[in-house]
């Protein structure tokens, strides 16, 4: 599959913007368009960099087909403030432990400011704690 096909199914899985990958990588958003239409694609560390601000593996635009796929399902980022109060924490202790990667429910990208990404489900899963029907 192609680099700008794969980009393209993982951030519609994701739910990813042009505008959300650029404030993540820092790349431009004529680059990232570019990228997407087909007509350039990034050298091997830009692609690696933007695996990784995607929360994905390193290699994953690479030649091969990954094992498992992203599948669409009711998967949203929880918000950290949200994440905070069911936990009974503060929201700054959220955030340190994601910025620290000791959540295996989420994770924290870092390039001017920090952006933060909790899966709903994951968090579920390894809490238990159920998230309220909004």
């Amino acid at each position: 599959m192609m680099f700008s096909n794969k980009l393209t199914e993982l951030m519609r899985s994701l739910g990813i913007s042009q505008a959300k990958l650029h404030e993540l990588t820092g790349i431009g958003k004529s680059s990232i368009s570019q990228y997407l239409a087909g007509k350039n694609e990034p050298s091997e560390a830009r692609k690696r960099a933007i695996a990784v601000a995607l929360g994905v593996q390193e290699d994953y635009f690479n030649e091969f087909e990954p094992i498992a796929k992203i599948q669409h399902n009711s998967t949203y980022n929880l918000p950290v403030k949200v994440a905070a109060k069911l936990m009974g924490k503060s929201k700054e202790w959220v955030m340190q432990g994601l910025r620290d990667g000791v959540f295996p429910w989420g994770y924290a990208v870092k390039l001017t400011d920090w952006s933060y990404f909790i899966s709903s489900v994951k968090f579920t899963e390894c809490t238990g704690i159920q998230i309220p029907a909004v």
